[in-house]
């Protein structure tokens, strides 16, 4: 048990030091590391091949993505384990290598946002006061710039100037991204700026602190309902998914999408290539090399 203990430390220490893996992140291996060596009776370092089936074994009542997890946690400290000599085979290949079925993001579609901004319109036009003011604010970035709602709540009160037509933010696992500013957004932003103190911490503020991202879930459910929307279809984090797979829509790079969504791995950002399959013929039909040799011959 001891040795698993010193290899673990090692294996985390690496991590942090080297890949720049997040506390969470760090937590969650020694989680699934800890635990492993417990059912393998301290042995995790030296188990063979036959040991881990076994393990296997002991996770097939829980979840695919658990196992995956759980898999890959093992797989990557194995991996150390041959890089820093504690050991000169892989057995890692004995885990079980499930199938992830990941769900596709909820999305709402251009007449959905369409809906949401008009009724946003309507409300400013009709109901006096600075609610439809920073809910114009707060829409605007949720759509325009992909923040998410943690990020959003908590923006300082100067994060985003008038003049300058992107942001830096400090998202998961405390990696910072450039994150642009449409017009629309700053203008709406400076709008309802005029209505914060200025001595505010904050942009969103709401009593000592920052507005809550329960408060700002229940802002965007009760938006959907008011403009004919289902509430359940509609959340800050299907705002995001709906700015990404727009901006894919319209031309966007993946890696320029990857940057702009804060994604460290360029996997999660696939997932918004779920586009229209007709889109994606159109696009091979017009754009394919082969197309002007083609016109030329005919």
């Amino acid at each position: 048990m001891n040795e698993d203990r010193q290899a673990i430390a090692a294996f985390l220490e690496m991590l942090a030091a080297e890949a720049g893996a997040a506390r969470n992140t760090l937590l969650a291996y020694e989680r699934d590391l800890r635990g492993a060596s417990e059912l393998l009776g301290g042995r995790l370092v030296m188990a063979g091949v036959d040991a881990l089936s076994g393990l296997g074994a002991e996770w097939m009542d829980l979840k695919r993505a658990t196992v995956a997890r759980k898999s890959a946690a093992l797989r990557r400290f194995y991996a150390f384990l041959q890089d820093e000599g504690y050991r000169t085979d892989d057995p890692s290949t004995a885990l079980p290598r499930p199938v992830s079925e990941r769900a596709l993001p909820k999305i709402l579609d251009h007449q959905a946002v369409d809906a949401l901004f008009a009724e946003l319109a309507r409300q400013k036009a009709e109901i006096s006061g600075t609610g439809p003011v920073r809910l114009i604010a707060l829409m605007e970035l949720l759509y325009g710039s992909g923040l998410r709602a943690t990020e959003l709540v908590s923006l300082p009160r100067a994060a985003i100037s008038p003049d300058k037509p992107f942001l830096i933010l400090k998202g998961k696992g405390g990696k910072e991204r450039l994150v642009p500013i449409s017009d629309r957004a700053r203008a709406a932003v400076a709008e309802w700026s005029a209505f914060v103190p200025r001595d505010s911490l904050w942009l969103f503020p709401s009593g000592k602190s920052h507005l809550s991202r329960v408060r700002l879930y229940q802002l965007i459910k009760a938006l959907a309902a008011n403009a004919g929307i289902p509430p359940e279809r509609v959340s800050p984090h299907v705002l995001r998914h709906a700015f990404a797979t727009h901006l894919l829509e319209g031309g966007a790079d993946l890696r320029a999408l990857q940057m702009l969504l804060g994604h460290a791995d360029i996997a999660t950002t696939q997932i918004y290539t779920h586009v229209d399959s007709r889109r994606l013929v159109e696009l091979v039909n017009s754009r394919h090399p082969l197309v002007d040799v083609r016109a030329k011959r005919t």
